[in-house]
């Protein structure tokens, strides 16, 4: 099996990468910067240079996975912003930042990685619960859930687009203990990624388009 992670030098992306290297699979990650692509190639990855919230940074990524036929691949590039707890309007900069790095980012990454998937792959982005209208009961951080509903709109449109040649999902990999969900979150990132690497595992054509919880649950948009 062949795997790609985009945007995986720490967090849930790193652990993606741990995972299906400590399991024998081939694995390709993805970092910014130096430091990154280090940690990348430390944990026995082929580590590539690629920044989603940069267009020259983002635009060079085709032609280094051009041919690989990739059976999964994880865009986890993300970013949380201001931990606001109700209608405070963010800076244009820290809307930049957040839209630029989780909408715009999956846009200029998703396309180019249209003819560098195995027939049959499962392709993930990383949502999150609280970009879902449907089940949301609060407003705390709310340019970060804007963000993770246009995310969820980009997701949508590439599985239409990609129909019967991948299967494409929204994951929500719960709140779990990383640099962006704190020490306080209910789920340790090794329990976060195995449910998520199951749930990719039994994905069918029938699951496409979908947003899904960390094990598998459906949840609303």
């Amino acid at each position: 099996m062949n795997v790609l992670v985009v945007g995986a030098s720490r967090g849930i992306g790193f652990e993606f990468v741990r995972q299906y290297h400590a399991d024998g699979t081939q694995v390709t990650g993805t970092a910014r910067d130096d430091g990154g692509l280090q940690r990348l190639r430390d944990a026995g990855a082929t580590a590539l240079r690629v920044d989603v919230a940069d267009a020259a940074g983002a635009s060079g990524l085709a032609w280094q996975i051009d041919g690989a036929a990739f059976d999964v691949v994880v865009v986890a590039a993300g970013v949380y912003g201001p931990r606001t707890a109700g209608l405070q309007t963010p800076t244009e900069d820290d809307f930049d930042h957040v839209m630029r790095t989780n909408v715009l980012g999956a846009m200029r990454v998703l396309p180019q990685l249209a003819d560098a998937l195995a027939p049959g792959a499962r392709l993930a982005v990383i949502s999150s619960r609280m970009g879902s209208i449907g089940l949301r009961a609060a407003a705390s951080g709310w340019l970060y859930r804007a963000s993770k509903a246009a995310l969820n709109s980009v997701l949508k449109d590439c599985a239409l687009v990609l129909e019967g040649r991948a299967v494409c999902v929204a994951l929500h990999p719960g709140w779990v203990r990383t640099d962006m969900g704190g020490a306080g979150a209910d789920l340790d990132v090794v329990d976060s990624v195995a449910g998520m690497r199951r749930t990719l595992a039994r994905l069918g054509p029938a699951d496409n388009g979908s947003f899904l919880d960390h094990d598998g649950t459906p949840l609303a948009w």
